[in-house]
């Protein structure tokens, strides 16, 4: 399957911090004591993607044996899960280690209920201004999750590092014909997540040293899936 190679002028580090054991107004307090001096930007909102995989969950398992080149596909968008999603964003990540690469492209609007199946995906993907190495690769791929969370925005006082908050993860299984939705799963889990340029690596241990949190390469895709189905794990 070709996906676009990985490009390394483009690429960022993203390192995450799985907590579990803390509530989440402690969590945010620790990460403004931090030297760094982080501070909000932007406004909370709600992330939603469908993942997108393999029938063999290729992805999926490339994740979890720790295989070095890894890829992602997923639609996103912000705001109501349900109901009209009016700027979908398709986004194809590849990874090498730490280092992760993202190529984005508006998709035309859908709806998300309990009649969505695979043949609205198909069509949206046919009519929107997609490359058709892109087109390609959508047609060896199926929905495999839904999940959805709250993000919190910061950035370092010298703006070279920025730092993500989510919480109220939720998973939900999604197929190829209509779905319902139902027997999703929450987690009380808060995902922290570093983010910098290639240039500020040398520097980054003296941040990512004074995060008090257990470093992980934890993925939210993976996480999901295990949930939904214990049985591949």
């Amino acid at each position: 399957m070709f996906f676009p190679p990985f490009n390394e002028g483009r690429s960022r580090y993203e390192r995450k911090f799985l907590v579990t054991d803390m509530y989440y107004p402690q969590i945010e307090q620790q990460i403004r004591l931090l030297p760094t001096a982080f501070s909000p930007i932007f406004y909370p909102r709600y992330i939603n993607n469908i993942y997108l995989d393999t029938n063999e969950l290729d992805f999926f398992y490339d994740n979890v044996s720790g295989k070095g080149s890894r890829k992602k596909a997923r639609i996103r968008w912000y705001g109501n899960q349900f109901g009209a999603i009016e700027m979908p964003i398709l986004e194809f990540k590849v990874r090498e280690g730490m280092l992760g690469d993202k190529l984005s492209f508006p998709l035309n609007p859908f709806t998300v209920g309990r009649h969505f199946n695979y043949q609205i995906l198909l069509d949206v993907f046919k009519n929107s201004e997609l490359p058709l190495w892109a087109q390609e690769v959508l047609l060896q791929l199926k929905p495999a999750l839904l999940n959805r969370y709250k993000r919190k925005y910061f950035v370092s006082f010298d703006q070279r590092f920025r730092l993500t908050l989510d919480n109220e993860l939720g998973y939900y299984p999604i197929g190829t014909n209509n779905n319902s939705f139902a027997g999703g799963f929450r987690s009380t889990d808060v995902i922290v997540e570093l983010k910098y340029e290639r240039q500020f690596d040398d520097i980054a241990p003296a941040v990512t040293n004074q995060i008090p949190f257990r470093l992980t390469k934890s993925s939210k895709y993976v996480n999901g899936i295990e949930l939904l189905h214990p049985e591949l794990c």
